[in-house]
């Protein structure tokens, strides 16, 4: 049964992965091929992929559809718009024999794929508005839930956290990082790792913005790079609430009292808003029994967990399942939208910000979008929406970077021709866009490498769990 259940969520897994990411490069390439088709361009082949045919056919209409081998994109060969040999292979009909199209025809032409990937996401977070995005109660929080004594760097060494050093309190409520509001965990953790502000002295900087005990300051925090990918971090994770989800029978929580459904509230008197704070409390208190605080019904309970053996291992293992809140989001498609366009747009600036700590290896090629869409797809089909509609804002913005060979390059192009009054010599745009396309797949090769790297560490067989998990 287990085999039978992991082959159909692979099976399934594989059909969302073709229908949303070979959907999305669809959708780009529709835009242009209808673009072109408005405005009277010659179409020669419809591409999803790139390098030698697979299977396609001829259509009536004279036009090459076809899946190619490469599934790293796709294309609509235009021979009046773009010589793009490199990509599209040879064309059967020379340009020069084509009537020459205007600078309205190139501008629309090269922008509509990008227009129908914006559309495309808008109609998805329609759709995931109605639906529902679901989410934790820790995913769901910018509130601190426990700050994090020290903190372990990229060279396995352990400091002391930023967040103890700069004062960030169990409790605070994080309203901004470097004057960027944050609505969500997600967007906190993403803005703090694109940050590139450095102090005086060289040090990474970011300003915190908190709301404590009702009043707002801002807190200067010197981040860390820390774990495999060193990236910006802090010490801090977030704030949730634990609920005991089942309890075994003869079970230290059993004999305490501990029902299904209880939710923790604190520890000896101290607050429990995270899992770590939990498992600290515990494993400090092993040899002596501990007040348990728990919201049963409404009401404050107050329990008793007998004293417990370091030794024997159950110091923290009281015989309970625990779980957090699982909520839905209903966020309306203007709010996802501009999100994810931020998210991009934050990501793209710190990639040619001096001091930024990103770089191209920390972004992901096809490879890593497939395995976050094969993640996604074994979850829930509302995270592939989500996900989709950040692939597909992605793109677009992308392909309208002014760099040869993508869109933005060929509007580029024209917009310059347009200046100087004549075309640009269509050598001198070949041979750019040749050297591009050799660029452009290297540098899809090498994000695939870190990609892949990634995938292999996920894979490692887990090490025995810490004391206390790692925080952010």
């Amino acid at each position: 049964m287990d085999l039978l259940h992991s082959l159909f969520s692979n099976v399934w897994a594989v059909f969302l992965i073709v229908l949303f990411f070979g959907g999305s490069i669809f959708v780009h390439e529709l835009g242009h091929f209808l673009a072109a088709r408005w405005r009277g361009l010659k179409v020669e082949r419809f591409s999803i992929g790139f390098g030698p045919r697979v299977f396609g056919w001829k259509g009536r209409d004279g036009v090459d559809y076809r899946l190619s081998l490469l599934p790293l994109g796709g294309y609509v060969a235009l021979p009046q718009l773009a010589d793009l040999k490199g990509v599209e292979g040879d064309s059967a009909i020379p340009a020069e024999t084509l009537p020459p199209i205007s600078y309205a025809d190139r501008m629309i032409v090269s922008v509509a794929g990008a227009v129908f990937n914006m559309a495309f996401a808008f109609f998805l977070a329609t759709l995931l508005w109605f639906l529902g995005q679901p989410s934790s109660a820790e995913q769901a929080t910018t509130r601190v839930g426990y700050v994090s004594p020290t903190i372990e760097l990229a060279d396995g060494s352990r400091i002391t956290s930023p967040a103890v050093e700069a004062g960030l309190q169990i409790g605070d409520t994080v309203r901004a990082i470097d004057g960027v509001a944050v609505n969500d965990w997600q967007e906190l953790m993403q803005t703090l790792v694109t940050g590139s502000e450095l102090a005086l002295d060289g040090r990474r900087k970011a300003i915190f913005t908190v709301e404590r005990d009702g009043a707002r300051r801002d807190i200067t925090v010197y981040p860390r790079l820390a774990g495999d990918e060193r990236i910006r971090r802090v010490g801090i994770a977030p704030a949730y609430e634990l609920i005991v989800h089942a309890v075994n029978a003869d079970s230290h929580a059993a004999r305490a009292g501990v029902r299904p459904k209880d939710r923790i509230a604190a520890l000896d008197g101290t607050p429990i808003l995270n899992l770590q704070t939990y498992l600290d409390v515990l494993n400090a208190k092993a040899e002596q029994p501990v007040a348990l605080q728990v919201r049963r019904e409404g009401t404050e309970v107050t329990l008793t967990l007998p004293a417990r053996s370091a030794k024997t291992g159950d110091a923290v293992d009281l015989g309970m399942a625990l779980t957090t809140d699982s909520i839905l989001i209903h966020e309306n498609p203007v709010r996802q939208f501009s999100g994810h366009l931020a998210m991009t747009w934050r990501t793209l600036a710190s990639l040619v910000h001096p001091h930024s700590d990103i770089g191209i290896s920390k972004l992901s090629g096809p490879v890593g979008i497939i395995r976050v869409f094969h993640l996604a797809a074994q979850a829930d089909i509302r995270i592939v929406l989500w996900f989709t509609i950040l692939v597909n804002i992605n793109l677009a913005v992308f392909n309208l970077l002014p760099i040869p060979v993508l869109d933005g390059g060929h509007m580029l192009f024209a917009t310059i021709g347009r200046i100087r009054g004549r075309a640009l010599p269509a050598n001198f745009i070949a041979a750019t866009q040749s050297v591009f396309v050799v660029l452009l797949f290297t540098m899809i090769l090498y994000v695939s490498f870190f990609d892949v790297r990634r995938i292999a560490r996920d894979l490692r067989p887990a090490e025995p769990p810490p004391a206390t998990a790692p925080a952010r």
